[in-house]
């Protein structure tokens, strides 16, 4: 009888345990504000400043939820630009010999989609047609999370979520990028959480290679619903 007990309480703790890969990204997604509540967002606007290789630039993100993005970082006097829409990319990077617009492709392009999000392509991955697997549980940062992958529909690029196993919001994304002809572990932290219009932004974001700081992004004004001036003029 005491066998029976316990392999009950055993499975008891195994049922309380074990979540769906779907299970977690619904309780992130709730977390963040619920699916529905960011597809009633039609456009957003976050601008703040991006610091990168010592220099500080002033950024500006500009969405038409789930259709297009440009977006505006101005440093040294120059105008760096990275635009998609319905399908296609383009940008504009004086400092990589790159004046006028030049059309990008393949995994760059890929990029540039996943970016015209309000949310994230892991909240919808269904609807995008991409992968996902729940891979366990892992400390990350000190912190014990979900780790999840999703494989990008579009270029087969593998991108890891690691998911707060406590109360479910966004610590860290990990994908594998290529930088300057070398493959790096490119990692995302996530931080100082604001709630917009009901909705959770992450106002503070740190990018690393390969374990080594390249840039950070501070966000300090973020805008849901509205119409922008200016913003067709990218396309």
């Amino acid at each position: 009888m005491k066998k029976i007990f316990a392999a009950l309480v055993c499975l008891c703790v195994i049922s309380v345990n074990a979540q769906t890969v779907d299970q977690v990204i619904q309780k992130y997604t709730d977390k963040m504000g619920g699916l529905a509540n960011f597809a009633k967002v039609k456009t957003a606007k976050l601008s703040g400043e991006l610091h990168i290789q010592g220099q500080d630039a002033s950024l500006l993100v500009q969405i038409i939820n789930g259709k297009s993005v440009p977006t505006d970082v101005e440093v040294m006097g120059n105008q760096i630009v990275s635009a998609y829409s319905n399908g296609k990319g383009w940008k504009i990077n004086p400092f990589a010999g790159a004046e006028n617009a030049t059309e990008v492709t393949g995994t760059e392009l890929a990029d540039l989609k996943s970016q015209v999000l309000v949310g994230n392509m892991l909240m919808n991955y269904k609807a995008f047609g991409h992968k996902v697997e729940l891979k366990g549980q892992e400390d990350h940062n000190g912190v014990k999370t979900y780790k999840v992958t999703l494989t990008n529909k579009d270029d087969g690029e593998t991108t890891t979520f690691f998911i707060n196993a406590s109360d479910y919001s966004l610590v860290a994304s990990q994908s594998e990028k290529e930088m300057m002809g070398q493959k790096a572990m490119i990692e995302t932290t996530y931080s100082d959480p604001k709630v917009v219009n009901g909705l959770v932004f992450y106002m503070t974001r740190v990018q690393k290679a390969d374990g080594a700081e390249i840039s950070s992004i501070t966000f300090d004004k973020i805008e849901a619903k509205g119409p922008y001036v200016g913003l067709e003029a990218h396309f």
